[in-house]
């Protein structure tokens, strides 16, 4: 992000494995971690009329996804 690139270490939790009508295995997993953006050069901060911060520091990632191994 914004010219800042740099290792993350997010956790990942297997859902699980099956066959699909056509005889593909497909496994899910569920990613999830959080940055904080202004390591990555994201440091814009928006304050209300009454001092309330717009934007936070941390961003929470949450990722699900599906792999198919292809016979």
């Amino acid at each position: 992000m914004k010219d800042v690139t740099k290792p993350v270490t997010l956790a990942v939790e297997f859902g699980g494995s099956a066959d699909d009508f056509y005889g593909n295995t497909k496994a899910g997993f569920e990613i999830t971690g959080k940055i904080n953006r202004k390591e990555f050069g994201l440091t814009w901060d928006g304050v209300t009329e009454a001092g309330s911060i717009v934007v936070g520091e941390d961003i929470k990632l949450i990722i699900n996804v599906q792999f198919a191994k292809v016979k």
